[in-house]
């Protein structure tokens, strides 16, 4: 005689049960909160798009720093919000620049704070895109040795990791070369590898300023269609030297995330963006959704499909819940 039916409803019956066996989990530690910090000083100012997500000041940083090392959150992904922009962005690379101070800043009032620097152009060129721009395109070779430059005045600040975002060909190479010609070995690459095109950027480029005023990006970010050549991107950043890769948006690449797990020995991060963040506001303002256990369930999924760890918006929010549920 046979065992009979199989049934699994014997490990969902119970509270305890379910804990007991629950194979993926979300805390504060996998996630990492973006930061935007802009020229000036006053209050921090609301991003309409993006509700509770603010723009510090330099000097709101340091104690804005210590509220997230004390809420349990263990790094940071930093923007500049750019007041002066020019044709090649030469801002980006100051190192009296906006996030060069930024990053000591943070570093002063929250020492164990894993800081993180987006490495772009795109919130410092007066034409929005993310590379010098020659003869209506993006010279690839002249903006990935621009970003070397902005990767070594970052790590001099003290970043712990810089992100090369731009999607030029050989970025990651550049940028490594260029890090260690400067003696700055230890510090890492988060790559953005695979980082689609997408609908899901508008309310950040409202955010940094940062929308093209000719063309769009899809010059040089990936086609959403296609999975092969987001693997192989990751792929050759694994190759250029990155310590990380991500991808982004979060919820509509699931299926990379599940395919780089099997493929990719590194730490893989995905990015929960913008619109996504954007979505789940909204959806919870009209009460369509319960938004604590949206938001808990989209960071499980994106977990259980393979990152290691998520940069989301919800960083901060989703850490007050743990706490308040201990």
């Amino acid at each position: 005689m046979g065992p009979g039916p199989v049934r699994l409803r014997r490990l969902r019956r119970t509270a305890g049960i379910r804990e007991l066996v629950a194979e993926t989990d979300v805390a504060p530690r996998h996630l990492i909160y973006p930061l935007f910090v802009r020229s000036g000083g006053g209050p921090p100012t609301p991003i309409g798009s993006m509700p509770g997500i603010e723009r510090y000041g330099i000097a709101d940083l340091g104690e804005v720093a210590r509220h997230i090392s004390g809420e349990g959150l263990r790094a940071v992904l930093l923007f500049g919000v750019a007041r002066r922009k020019d044709p090649e962005g030469r801002d980006a690379w100051a190192a009296d620049g906006l996030v060069p101070r930024a990053v000591r800043a943070i570093r002063r009032a929250a020492p164990d704070l894993v800081i993180a620097t987006d490495v772009c152009l795109c919130a410092y060129t007066s034409h929005g895109h993310c590379g010098v721009v020659r003869d209506g395109e993006v010279d690839n070779d002249a903006t990935v040795e621009r970003l070397g430059r902005v990767a070594v005045t970052h790590a001099a600040a003290g970043a712990n990791l810089v992100a090369p975002s731009a999607m030029m060909d050989g970025e990651v190479e550049a940028v490594r070369r260029a890090l260690d010609r400067a003696g700055h070995s230890a510090t890492g690459i988060l790559a953005y590898a695979s980082k689609h095109a997408s609908a899901f950027y508008a309310p950040f480029r409202e955010a940094e300023d940062s929308a093209p005023s000719f063309g769009d990006r899809r010059g040089y970010q990936i086609d959403y269609r296609n999975a092969r050549e987001s693997l192989r991107a990751m792929a050759r950043d694994a190759a250029e030297g990155a310590d990380l890769l991500m991808v982004k948006p979060a919820i509509t690449s699931l299926d990379l995330l599940a395919r780089a797990r099997r493929r990719v020995p590194l730490p893989l991060v995905a990015y929960q963006v913008s619109g996504e963040y954007a979505m789940l506001k909204a959806a919870a303002a009209a009460g369509v959704v319960d938004e604590r256990a949206a938001v808990t369930e989209t960071l499980t999924a994106i977990r259980r499909a393979g990152a290691d760890l998520v940069v989301t918006y919800y960083a901060r929010e989703f850490a007050r819940w743990v706490r308040e549920e201990t």
